[in-house]
């Protein structure tokens, strides 16, 4: 299994988010930790059904990519997310996947009797993000969904690195200092990690 799973949750395979990403997964490997990337939008997942089925094990019945993807979320130390915002919230790839992840919530906390809240500590999530906006609060939505989608995996919000006024594929490389400080956040990650 991966040390960090790095999800790539952009409809635009090249598109800004999937650029800082790239940088952190660079620094992570370069920091030593084993890097998995998993391109959400060529994976083949069906929204959350609600049917409950994964009250029974915690694990959702629905059979698609998700199931694969399930396991490497609950074993991998890290998770590095990207994703853009539409709508002051993640993508629809991203929120599918986070959808999907009912099944690990029903898990921890009806199943396990996780009190809520706990989470582990040595296990760390890093959330990249930009918007075409400059509004003030473009990221208040996403950096909530984004906490309670990593509270699922009994994992703390480590780090959030958020760029307003990126839009177009490429703005990213105009602004080097972003792409050296999402390097940076990936080797900072492999070490907290303690790899």
């Amino acid at each position: 299994m991966p040390d960090i799973v790095a999800l790539y949750g952009s409809p635009r395979r090249n598109g800004n988010t999937a650029t800082l990403l790239k940088m952190a997964v660079q620094g992570a490997a370069d920091g030593g930790a084993q890097v998995e990337e998993v391109v959400l939008r060529d994976l083949k997942m069906s929204p959350c059904l609600e049917i409950y089925a994964c009250r029974q094990t915690g694990r959702c019945a629905i059979q698609d990519d998700f199931q694969p993807l399930y396991d490497k979320l609950l074993r991998c130390r890290g998770i590095m997310l990207a994703s853009p915002i539409f709508f002051y919230t993640v993508s629809a790839h991203t929120k599918i996947l986070m959808d999907r992840c009912q099944s690990l919530w029903v898990k921890r906390y009806w199943l396990e009797n996780t009190p809520f809240g706990q989470v582990d500590e040595g296990r760390k999530g890093l959330f990249i993000s930009v918007g075409a906006t400059k509004g003030k609060r473009l990221f208040e939505g996403s950096l909530l969904t984004v906490r309670y989608f990593l509270d699922a995996l009994g994992m703390p919000l480590w780090r959030s690195l958020r760029y307003r006024g990126l839009d177009f594929e490429g703005d990213v490389d105009k602004f080097p200092a972003y792409l050296e400080e999402a390097y940076q956040a990936g080797e900072d990650l492999a070490k907290a990690l303690e790899l």
